[in-house]
């Protein structure tokens, strides 16, 4: 009898303890549950995967306003679809590479980074994709997949500050038809302290301009993708505005 009694108060001891806690993890419900993030907001008993407060980032919008911040409450590029068959891709080996220059006009080094441009993308498909709105949402990769390989490409060029000081960026921007996620095409561009909100840097600015250019005629995409490879920096001053 006594050790029924015993056997009571544990079971009576862990039911508490449940209550307490919550619901069993075990049976959080699935991403693939919620047709879209601001569902999965609405409910939040998915996992966090990344703690930010912010569940089922790689569903498609409408999303949630928590969605549409960072972590550090800085605006973020609005979640989409992406390119779901994307995998973490293999980066220099650590220390091996070496910007040009330093501050928000740095070049990252060409050995290294080079920049790689996307097949699909030509002078007979700009219609159908860079010079489409949004396209550029369905073909980049999923933070899931970069952040890991951000932290991989800031040990390659020697980098162990802060990762928010550092936009990976794309050489030749998606919006010119860059490769998506090739490590060629990828590197840590140093962000603008000054700027607020989400990365601001100059080279951004170029891309908006250069991408006009070649979707308006006047400048080949060959010539913008060379010229921003080689050295963004001089096409700025060419080609920005």
């Amino acid at each position: 009898m006594k050790s029924l009694l015993a056997l009571l108060v544990v079971i009576a001891i862990g039911m508490i303890g449940l209550g307490a806690t919550g619901a069993d993890p075990a049976a959080a419900a699935r991403c693939a549950d919620f047709p879209n993030q601001a569902a999965a907001q609405a409910a939040a008993d998915t996992r966090d995967a990344n703690g930010n407060g912010v569940y089922c980032e790689t569903l498609p919008c409408p999303c949630s306003a928590a969605a549409g911040r960072t972590s550090g409450g800085s605006p973020a590029t609005p979640s989409s679809p992406g390119d779901r068959s994307a995998t973490v891709q293999a980066q220099p080996a650590s220390g091996s590479c070496r910007m040009r220059g330093s501050g928000v006009t740095a070049l990252p080094d060409p050995r290294c980074t080079p920049g790689a441009t996307n097949p699909a993308v030509t002078t007979r498909t700009l219609g159908q994709t860079i010079c489409r709105p949004g396209w550029t949402a369905t073909v980049r990769p999923p933070e899931s997949v970069t952040s890991v390989e951000k932290g991989g490409s800031m040990l390659a060029y020697g980098i162990t500050g802060s990762r928010s000081a550092y936009e990976y960026d794309h050489l030749i921007p998606l919006e010119l038809g860059g490769a998506t996620n090739s490590p060629k095409n990828l590197w840590p561009e140093p962000d603008d302290p000054g700027a607020s909100g989400f990365y601001r840097n100059p080279k951004d600015k170029l891309e908006n301009a250069l991408k006009r250019q070649v979707c308006s005629g006047s400048v080949s995409l060959a010539e913008a993708q060379r010229a921003i490879a080689v050295n963004w920096v001089a096409a700025l001053r060419r080609y920005g505005v």
